[in-house]
């Protein structure tokens, strides 16, 4: 398959690296790592994102100052990162060569190459093992890289972590990663507002099914008055799969006129719950959008779906 991506890329002086919208490390990682690796290589590349709101505790990233809000070149080479469906990135990429790097079960293959891995703990994971061989990596791009791996397996603690994890970052350690600048800008750089919002979140805490499922809602007020942006909601979920008793989390989130709900299992298969309701994911990690529904009849119609699938059975 590198094989074709090479030959892909000899046919364009301009690449594309397009991100999901509401950004996470994950996504900006990949792409600001495979930025760094194709401007080696001579290449024109821009790094385009939908959303208005960024995570500004990742501007230490190389290349972060560069993410539009727009794609400027008409003909190039698009790659998509961390994203498992095309809609997910809000451009319009018809009739554009897309190669397609992630690691979601979920992924819809919507490709002209299909780099999925889902097995692999982050989309980086994806980059990194496909492009290391064959192309040059830097300390940047090492960075880039190995921010996206730590933040999206959680400090290296989600069940995806094993020895070829494990053998990635140390790879990447040993392009001469600051990590003294990296532990402090993943977790000292929290703002007042995403303490405001968790304080308010988690007083809409609720448990069912013998508290084996439980729930919190981040209402478009509560935001409001938290001066909170979705940057700051998250791993708001987090903290309710890590309650004692909790076996499948959900925060529901009322944002831009939709609901977007984020889930975690720590056994069960959440995935096709997930799809069901229009998105997709990871086993244990997923989530979904949806409109024109208030957040109790949601959550309603969630535990309806988790009760009929027997997830909890499967604990």
């Amino acid at each position: 398959m590198i094989g074709d991506f090479k030959r892909l890329l000899e046919r364009y002086d301009k690449v594309t690296l397009v991100t999901h919208r509401n950004p996470d490390a994950d996504t900006l990682g990949t792409a600001f790592g495979i930025y760094e690796i194709l401007k080696n290589k001579g290449k024109q590349v821009e790094v385009c994102n939908a959303s208005g709101n960024l995570p500004n505790y990742l501007d230490f990233l190389p290349h972060f100052a560069k993410i539009k809000n727009r794609i400027d070149f008409d003909n190039s080479l698009i790659i998509s990162c961390d994203a498992g469906s095309i809609d997910l990135l809000e451009f319009d990429l018809t009739s554009r060569e897309i190669v397609n790097i992630d690691h979601h079960k979920s992924n819809t293959n919507y490709g002209l190459l299909n780099i999925v891995d889902a097995n692999a703990a982050s989309a980086s994971q994806v980059a990194y093992m496909f492009l290391k061989d064959d192309f040059e990596i830097n300390q940047k791009s090492a960075t880039c890289f190995y921010v996206a791996l730590v933040t999206d397996t959680q400090n290296f603690i989600t069940l995806n972590v094993n020895y070829d994890v494990f053998k990635m970052a140390s790879e990447l350690i040993s392009y001469g990663i600051n990590l003294q600048e990296v532990n402090c800008n993943l977790t000292q750089r929290k703002s007042l507002s995403s303490l405001r919002i968790l304080s308010s979140t988690l007083a809409t805490l609720e448990f069912y099914e013998d508290a084996s499922v439980a729930s919190m809602i981040v209402t478009k007020d509560s935001l409001e008055k938290a001066g909170a942006t979705h940057a700051d909601l998250i791993g708001l979920v987090d903290y309710v799969i890590a309650l004692a008793t909790v076996k499948i989390a959900i925060v529901l989130m009322e944002i831009e006129g939709s609901i977007k709900v984020s889930m975690r299992s720590n056994h069960s298969d959440i995935s096709a719950l997930a799809i069901h309701f229009g998105g997709g994911g990871h086993k244990l990690a997923a989530g979904f959008r949806v409109e024109n529904i208030c957040s109790k009849a949601l959550l309603n119609k969630i535990n309806e779906e988790i009760k009929q699938r027997g997830l909890l059975n499967e604990l």
